[in-house]
């Protein structure tokens, strides 16, 4: 990177909460927010917001006329955006560029709609606008009156940090002063949940921890899904910042099948590399990883950071095993585990993992993502 970017706020809605206070005090337990629910007659493992976060979502729902039609995807990433601007002090109708995306979109509304298709023969006027992925993106800019552009995409499961790598790049070719990146995701649908078990990599076992992330022992997938939003504002301005990005890696690796990366985790190393550049391997203090509960993942991210810190690792931790697996918006919750971390110098590991232990300071902390494609991303975030 030529020059560090700044992080000027972060927020976001999930199982752990909504308030940053709220948030750590979630990540300081051993408590877990993944439980039995029912999807149409099928039970599965999944970590949903609360009744108090949901009657915040319906609250905004019925505020305005505008927002009846939204899908949870919108709202999500419109509530976590509300916060975000708040804390960084950005006002409305500001020229901020926004870069939100999401693995899967408006799931629910899209499932809602196709299956008043499949009754009905015929669908709603707003079927198709209200469907359409650049919806979160374009609806936050909607609410702020922002004059910047507005981009959505989906990059799968590292679409969060995909976010975070453009916005970087609009700030520092000089197109853009302000950014706010993110990833949502509200795909906790019968369909989507039917499509992870066909994989066989959701988790089966009624277990203290469903979810066993960084369980290097653990004989059986154990993937969950959690719904969720994160928006974070960054800039090339330190004042009242919280964190800075000092280093953004990505790779792509060639598949050999549809759903997995390689054993050694090729595309990690590569992304790891790029963005650690020249700083000393001994100065990275922690690694918040993708470590999505499957075998196959967990592994080849663990040889991934083997093959770059050799003997000497880093620390390791995620939060898949309280929250589950948020798709696109994963990355984002990782970074703000990680700047939680740098803030209250305080590492959260995985109480039930063997390879996660606390480091002795917590200065530079790498996040990892990696989705369905071979795609990786790793994001440097330093204090200031």
């Amino acid at each position: 990177m030529k020059n560090p970017v700044y992080i000027n706020s972060i927020a976001s809605i999930s199982p752990l909460g909504t308030t940053r206070e709220e948030i750590w005090d979630n990540y300081k337990t051993n408590q877990h927010f993944i439980e039995q629910h029912d999807f149409s007659g099928s039970e599965a493992f999944a970590a949903i917001l609360s009744s108090k976060q949901k009657a915040e979502v319906e609250n905004l729902r019925n505020s305005e006329s505008r927002f009846k039609g939204l899908d949870n995807s919108v709202l999500y990433s419109i509530i976590s955006a509300r916060t975000a601007l708040k804390e960084a002090k950005w006002e409305k109708g500001e020229s901020i560029g926004i870069n939100i995306g999401s693995s899967r979109g408006a799931t629910q509304l899209f499932e809602k709609h196709h299956k008043e298709f499949i009754e009905k023969g015929k669908v709603g006027v707003l079927a198709s606008p209200s469907t359409t992925l650049g919806n979160i993106s374009s609806w936050v800019a909607q609410d702020f009156r922002t004059s910047g552009p507005d981009i959505s995409h989906s990059v799968t499961c590292s679409t969060g940090l995909h976010a975070v790598l453009n916005g970087v790049v609009w700030l520092q070719s000089g197109f853009a002063d302000k950014f706010v990146v993110g990833g949502s995701e509200a795909a906790l649908t019968p369909f989507t949940i039917a499509q992870m078990k066909a994989m066989k990599i959701y988790a089966t076992k009624d277990l203290k921890y469903p979810c066993q992330a960084l369980n290097m022992e653990k004989e059986h997938n154990s993937m969950v899904l959690g719904e969720a939003a994160g928006v974070a504002c960054i800039s090339q301005n330190p004042e009242n910042s919280i964190a800075k990005i000092s280093g953004i890696g990505y790779a792509t690796e060639e598949l050999k099948h549809s759903v997995s990366i390689s054993a050694n985790g090729t595309c990690f190393q590569k992304s790891m590399k790029m963005a650690i550049g020249d700083i000393a391997m001994s100065e990275i203090d922690a690694v918040v990883m993708h470590a999505p509960g499957t075998i196959k993942g967990d592994e080849a991210e663990i040889n991934a950071i083997k093959a770059i810190f050799g003997n000497d690792l880093p620390a390791l931790t995620s939060n898949k095993w309280k929250i589950g697996h948020t798709f696109g918006a994963s990355g984002i919750l990782s970074m703000e585990l990680a700047i939680l971390m740098l803030q209250h110098d305080e590492f959260i590991p995985v109480p039930f993992s063997a390879i996660s232990k606390a480091p002795k300071k917590l200065e530079n902390i790498l996040v990892n993502a990696v989705g369905f494609g071979g795609n990786a991303v790793s994001i440097l975030i330093s204090k200031n």
